[in-house]
């Protein structure tokens, strides 16, 4: 064997022992596990949009970043996951707007009886300055806001009778989300409202605790409300957006690059989840037809009293959020419907 041999395979060996340590240590570094929790089953609307951004951020990512989902409210109510992501104790969730005004005030405006006539009045608000406007106000609570996905217009459920005139509410216990501006809302038009985390709510129609609940098409059929409920009424009385927030706490660790991979892949998702959305809010309705229930859709005078009737709430809303906040939206609105 030559000299020159000798040394280069010396060489060689040198380098593969060198490096060894280093493939070691490369294989030991594990990608960041990111925690989504979110409160419906895996096959909703919302289980499905949140599978879809965890696979964009993995490719996008190269496998550096992983989302583990993790659905049916097993992290808890949506109030409770906020505090983890607060206290950085969980990296991101989805859930609603109404249970984020204890954390900031402006995101009642969502909360509006009949703010919106139709999807695309609330995208072109939600997705423009107005929205961001209001996401952006979540970081001083120690939130971060990345994009708005639909949980639709809400409709009335219940065990007693059919909703087709105000008056009809009178007496029925409703349960409604954890917040003031529902609460106000649904006692002002005469039904006995129940604040009830909605991990709690099948339990509670079943045992008939409350008889009622107000959720989109979508969320009726993947919770099975149907089993607990007879009547259905369309009543379309408040677009309900869901918010994916990231803590602030793990945020701000993040790269540059980190951070605009969950931003890209959380846009992506949004434009899936609403299109999504929208698809089987058509086929929910009808399947609940299918399934039972009997429906009947609020005529357009009795939705003229009801909004008449939350006249109060409504102003009490834009003092809440600020009146300058409420004219751009009224602003923006009448902006679209020219």
């Amino acid at each position: 064997m030559t000299i020159f041999r000798r040394t280069f395979i010396a060489s060689a060996l040198a380098s593969a022992l060198l490096a060894a340590p280093f493939a070691a240590l490369a294989q030991d570094i594990k990608p960041r596990l990111i925690r989504f929790g979110y409160g419906l089953v895996e096959n909703s609307n919302q289980g499905r949009a949140v599978k879809f951004f965890a696979d964009h951020v993995e490719k996008a990512s190269g496998g550096k970043m992983r989302v583990r989902a993790i659905g049916a409210a097993a992290l808890g109510p949506d109030t409770q996951m906020q505090q983890a992501l607060i206290g950085g104790a969980q990296e991101m969730m989805v859930g609603s707007t109404a249970t984020l005004v204890g954390i900031t005030k402006e995101m009642a405006l969502w909360d509006t009886p009949f703010l919106f006539n139709n999807a695309r009045e609330a995208d072109a608000v939600l997705d423009g300055p107005v929205g961001q406007k209001v996401m952006d106000r979540l970081q001083a609570g120690g939130l971060v806001g990345l994009v708005y996905w639909e949980n639709g217009f809400r409709n009335l459920t219940n065990s007693k009778r059919a909703v087709q005139k105000l008056e009809d509410l009178d007496g029925i216990k409703l349960r409604v989300m954890q917040n003031n501006v529902y609460l106000e809302s649904f006692k002002t038009l005469g039904a006995n409202a129940v604040p009830m985390p909605f991990s709690e709510l099948f339990g509670a129609l079943e045992t008939k605790t409350v008889d009622g609940q107000e959720n989109p098409y979508n969320t009726i059929l993947s919770s099975k409300f149907f089993e607990v409920q007879k009547y259905l009424s369309i009543t379309n009385h408040v677009y309900s957006p869901w918010i994916v927030t990231v803590s602030k706490k793990w945020w701000d660790q993040l790269s540059k690059d980190e951070q605009n991979v969950l931003m890209d892949a959380a846009r992506a998702s949004r434009d899936f989840e609403r299109k999504d959305t929208r698809e089987e809010a058509g086929r929910a309705l009808a399947e609940l037809r299918a399934k039972g229930m009997q429906i009947n859709e609020l005529p357009a005078s009795e939705s003229a009293r009801m909004r008449s009737k939350l006249s109060a709430v409504n102003a009490g809303i834009a003092a809440n959020v600020g009146q300058e906040l409420w004219n751009e939206t009224q602003a923006a609105l009448a902006a679209l419907r020219k």
